[in-house]
């Protein structure tokens, strides 16, 4: 199952609204299964290079959270754009939670629970009595970070670095922002109007995360390390598949993921499964990769992310070029969009954390980021109509009607 079916008599928004509000809950998908899991054990929230000895260091559990794109700066050395809209609340890069109890769902099984205590109770009882969702209100209407000709000129911009060999791609995106909205309502019209396989639910204290999103970033089992980038977006597959420029842009970041899983690999474990290979999802059609590896011995998540973060498929090549580019183009930070969101287990030593695009972060505000990657083939008005495609199938589910949907018109 790849999300959005009903398990039984109920859904995992239904199990979420039969939760108190006040509990820390998750749901992550988990192969076939979906996992729901609530109660609070114990919190880590670190900075920098601290994640990634903090992530090393997790005690035995299973943990769910997120990590902020802007922890790139702690692998890459960027010059912070003078001007530049901070992150919500001073976020930190990397927040994970220790569950106290969860319950793994799959059609044709019964419920398997593991945990204790309270939140075990409140658990058992709101799958076996889950509360109906209504829609979500709506939403009166979204502004862009980025109006139409300011985004386009990025483009240009991109296209002129490419030209003079300064880089050879890079994504770039921008911000809608709304008033806050239900995320509970948001996250039970999207996970069942958009099935997504790494659709993720998480919410703790100040913030709520809505994700539909279709990529993975690393998932580990064990010591074997995959990755599933994906490059090139269209409504039409034909189209799709007949494109010079989506296919080299594909296998560009498929060479870029090879070169960061490098950096942990057993020698010669490096494989490449799949290549650009047709997926489709709601509304459209994506090329996807998928490349694997054997990690050595010693290596552990926080020395994985910190050779492959941020994700390749949402930055470009090389990496420390471009993450200066986005930071001089993108006049505000992307905070969790395009960093990583998922869960880790640490006693069975798996984990999989999806790239956080699609994805809502609501707050005192609602937050959605979009973006398109830009090779030296792109034109820049295709590169925004892109991100509209992307954005228009989600927005509609947030309860956002035709007439209301302004992000074309480049409010500030």
């Amino acid at each position: 199952m790849r999300g959005g079916a009903r398990l039984g008599n109920r859904s995992s928004g239904e199990v979420l609204a039969a939760l108190p509000d006040e509990i820390a809950a998750t749901v992550v998908r988990d192969g076939p299964a979906v996992v729901i899991a609530c109660g609070t054990e114990e919190v880590i929230e670190s900075n920098g290079t601290d994640v990634f000895a903090t992530l090393d260091a997790l005690s035995s559990g299973w943990w769910a959270g997120f990590i902020s794109y802007e922890l790139g700066r702690a692998v890459e050395r960027v010059e912070r754009r003078v001007g530049r809209v901070g992150r919500a609340s001073n976020r930190p890069d990397a927040r994970f939670i220790r569950l106290s109890a969860r319950v793994r769902l799959q059609p044709g099984h019964d419920p398997i629970f593991e945990g204790r205590g309270d939140a075990l109770r409140r658990l058992v009882d709101a799958v076996d009595n889950p509360e109906p969702v209504p829609s979500p209100e709506g939403v009166d209407r979204w502004t862009s970070s980025l109006n139409r000709d300011e985004y386009e000129q990025g483009v240009r911009t991109i296209v002129e670095l490419i030209e003079s060999g300064d880089c050879y791609q890079a994504n770039l995106t921008r911000r809608l922002t709304a008033q806050p909205v239900d995320a509970i309502r948001l996250w039970s019209a999207v996970d069942a109007g958009n099935p997504a396989p790494h659709a993720t639910f998480f919410r703790f204290d100040d913030l709520a995360i809505v994700s539909a999103s279709p990529e993975l970033f690393l998932h580990l089992d064990r010591g074997r390390v995959f990755t599933r980038p994906i490059k090139g977006t269209n409504k039409n597959a034909l189209d799709l598949m007949a494109s010079a420029k989506d296919y080299a842009e594909n296998v560009m970041i498929v060479d870029l993921s090879r070169n960061d899983l490098g950096r942990i690999a057993v020698p010669g474990s490096i494989e490449v499964p799949g290549l650009c290979e047709l997926e489709t999802h709601p509304g459209l059609v994506h090329l996807v990769s998928t490349v694997s590896a054997e990690m050595r011995d010693g290596v552990g998540l926080g020395g994985l992310l910190r050779a492959t973060f941020p994700p390749a498929s949402v930055t470009g090549a090389p990496k420390p070029r471009v993450l200066q580019v986005i930071e001089d183009l993108e006049p505000v930070t992307r905070d969790i969009y395009c960093g990583a969101l998922g869960w880790i287990d640490t006693d069975q030593a798996r984990a999989d954390l999806a790239v956080a695009i699609r994805t809502f972060a609501i707050d005192e505000e609602t937050r959605f980021g979009v973006g398109s990657g830009i090779t030296a083939d792109s034109n820049p008005t295709a590169e925004w109509e892109e991100t509209e495609l992307k954005a228009s199938h989600l927005l509609a589910l947030a309860g956002t009607t035709s007439a209301r949907v302004q992000v074309g018109a480049g409010l500030r």
